[in-house]
């Protein structure tokens, strides 16, 4: 029986394709915000800090998570290039707006916080992986963290975490201890879903 031929070739996603894409990660990911923010957890970057305005000033999600990163826009642009940023930019609006639509569909009248945010969390992380399969990301400090890397050798993991765990600390003033440490499981498994399937070695389109 004849084998089929693999190539490796890497044929680019189409507009449509990628329209579609960044669509659907952002819905999920939105879906994975609401169900955080219904158990009244929160994870780390931009969207935990949206989550700390939110918990503690009442300020709207979709509404502090655009704002956030709005100043990274520049960075992305200068590091990489219109298309990518063009596309956070689209996926951020989408996400931000999503999320304030969903409690306009559904409405959960009971959810435990650690199934809440498990299950959020993983879809967040879903999400992410489409949006980086099609060159497109939600912005923020880890664009940062690589810009500072590649003007200054701070490593970007080093960024990264530091920043998250600053959010995480700063949640203590607005969010019980219990709370804080489902969130924090919640974002290793975010971050363990996208180390085990985000590899551009294998993946490139």
């Amino acid at each position: 029986m004849a084998q089929p031929v693999i190539s490796d070739a890497k044929a680019p996603h189409t507009l449509v394709e990628d329209a579609l894409a960044i669509l659907t990660g952002a819905f999920v990911i939105s879906f994975g915000v609401m169900l955080l923010r219904q158990a009244g957890t929160l994870t780390g970057g931009t969207a935990g800090l949206a989550f700390l305005l939110h918990y503690a000033w009442d300020v709207r999600f979709g509404t502090a998570f655009f704002l956030l990163n709005a100043p990274f826009f520049v960075l992305a642009l200068r590091r990489m290039g219109p298309a990518f940023t063009v596309k956070t930019i689209c996926a951020i609006g989408l996400v931000s707006l999503f999320t304030e639509l969903h409690p306009h569909f559904i409405e959960i009248a009971r959810i435990e916080p650690l199934y809440a945010t498990a299950i959020g969390s993983i879809a967040m992380g879903l999400g992410l992986l489409v949006l980086f399969r099609h060159r497109a990301s939600l912005g923020g400090f880890n664009i940062l963290a690589l810009y500072l890397q590649e003007r200054h050798g701070i490593r970007a993991g080093k960024v990264q975490m530091g920043l998250d765990f600053a959010i995480l600390a700063a949640s203590l003033f607005v969010v019980s201890l219990p709370l804080v440490a489902i969130s924090i499981v919640g974002a290793f498994m975010l971050n363990l879903i996208i180390a085990m399937n985000h590899r551009p070695n294998r993946y490139l389109a």
